[in-house]
This record gives C-alpha cells, structure tokens and sequence, in this order.
C-alpha cells in the first residue's frame, strides 16, 4: 500500500487520518480506489461530491443527460450557469473544483446492454443513483455478473431507501433481484418528475450511499449488505429491514436462469438521474 502522500494531501486529509478506523492506511486505500457514480441527479450529485473530498482516486460519472432548470432544486452538483450542460461533465467539474488531486471521468453515454460491462469493469465499486428501474435492474445484473458491489439508493416524494448488493463476497448475501424479482409494471410506480420529491431528501439520501461506500472501501463498520435502510422524513424515522437471499432468484442463486443481459438488449435504460 502506498503511503506516500504529499504535505497538502496529508492537510487535506487530516481529520480522516485522525480517525482510528481510517489513518493513513485507509486514506491510501481511498486515494487508489475506483468508483463508478451511475447518475449525476440529486443522489449522485452529493456522493460524486463527498467521494471527490474523501480522496477517492478515481470516480466515473455516467449520465448522458443535459441539465434543465427544473434540476437545480435538488442536485447540488449544478449551477445555474451550466444549464443544457450535460451533468456527467457539469458534476465533474464541481468534483475537481473540491478536489483537483483525484481524477473523476465523465461518461457522457447512454447506459444500456452494450456498454454496461465496459464501463463497471474499469471500477472496483459501483453506485447506483438512477431513477428508473431499466436502468436498476440492468446495472444490478451486470454487478452480480462481473461481481462488483453495488450500492444502491432510491428516493420519492419524503422516502429514501438504501442497501449495499454484494453476493460475491457476502456468503448468503442478497442480491438487488431477492429484493425486487422483476421491475413493476409500467405506470404503477411514479418516478420523482412525476410524483414529486423533496430536494433535501435527495441529499440525505446521496449522503448515506457516501457513507456507505467509503465503509466498503474501508472495510470498517457493519455493512448493509442483507439490510434495507428505510427513511421517512416526515417522521424524522429510520428503520432497517432484514434482507435474505433467495434462494429461487434468478440472478444469484444457484440454479439462476440469468447468465447474460440479453434479456435487456431491448430495455430503454437510459442513465436518468433523481
């Protein structure tokens, strides 16, 4: 492990180097880490942010979406000025503006099928910050298939929910299918353009996935793996809920019927954004 940090690395980083669980072993694993944020909206705009600041070496954004005004209520990374800018290169200049010593890589592309594996196979980690469940589902497929964590984070209206999938290394650990089998039907759920959402929720919620992926890289605490974490914030309430592995599923189990994404050749994923 490199440790070899720079006099205004070791600035930037002191009040983590303070930190037992962390030090300057942990702030090295960070500064060589690899993250894929999956959606430069309202969730992934403040964990693209906190990621930069922590120091994690490498981030890819991936949103193939241009900003509009309607965005600015909720996803921070933004600034007025950058209107009809595509967010993935918008929150990657916020990103260096925080933190020039990490490199962030913009994907301007539409997530799908063809490109999903190219792209989370250059990342040690993914972050799921969609808003459509196409998308969910074709990047929690993909991570079980090319054994990547996954963290992965959801809000509506004052909700937010938010789990970690890692059943490559979680020995009985669920993955995002035990949890939803198959996408609801078209119209059922609304999306946050459609129903609404609270912007602070949004940021709350990008928030703990941070946490939550900086825990992961780290290897300290309790992981989420096999719990959902439930937020609602009109009740100021939280509340966790186990979470098993199925063993029917049919993308991690060991009958899975799911050995490709072909099923998705034809599924409109694109990288929308809270």
């Amino acid at each position: 492990m490199d440790l070899d940090f720079t006099e205004d690395e070791i600035r930037r980083y002191s009040r983590h180097i303070l930190l037992q669980d962390v030090g300057g072993i942990g702030q090295a694993k960070l500064k060589a880490g690899r993250v894929l944020v999956v959606g430069a909206g309202g969730l992934g705009s403040p964990l693209a942010l906190y990621l930069a600041a922590a120091g994690v070496g490498t981030i890819g954004i991936v949103d193939h979406d241009h900003l509009e005004l309607s965005n600015l209520q909720r996803q921070i990374a933004h600034t007025t000025d950058r209107i009809g800018m595509p967010k993935a290169q918008s929150a990657a200049v916020t990103a260096r503006a925080i933190n020039p010593e990490v490199t962030i890589e913009p994907h301007t592309v539409r997530l799908d099928a063809d490109n999903v594996f190219e792209l989370i196979e250059r990342y040690d980690l993914v972050c799921d910050g969609t808003d459509n469940f196409a998308t969910r589902f074709l990047l929690a497929d993909a991570c079980v298939l090319a054994r990547r964590t996954l963290v992965s984070a959801a809000v509506l209206r004052f909700e937010g929910q938010l789990s970690v999938f890692k059943p490559h290394l979680h020995e009985g650990g669920p993955c995002y299918r035990c949890l939803y089998p198959e996408a609801p039907p078209e119209g059922t759920v609304p999306t946050c353009s459609e129903a609404g959402v609270l912007g602070a929720v949004t940021g709350v919620m990008g928030t703990l996935q941070a946490t939550e992926t900086l825990k992961e890289m780290l290897g300290v605490g309790e992981s989420l793996s096999g719990k959902l974490l439930i937020w609602d914030a009109l009740a100021t309430r939280f509340r966790t809920v186990r979470l098993r592995a199925d063993p029917g599923c049919a993308l991690c189990s060991p009958a899975a019927t799911i050995k490709d994404l072909s099923q998705h050749r034809h599924a409109a994923a694109p990288a929308c954004a809270v």
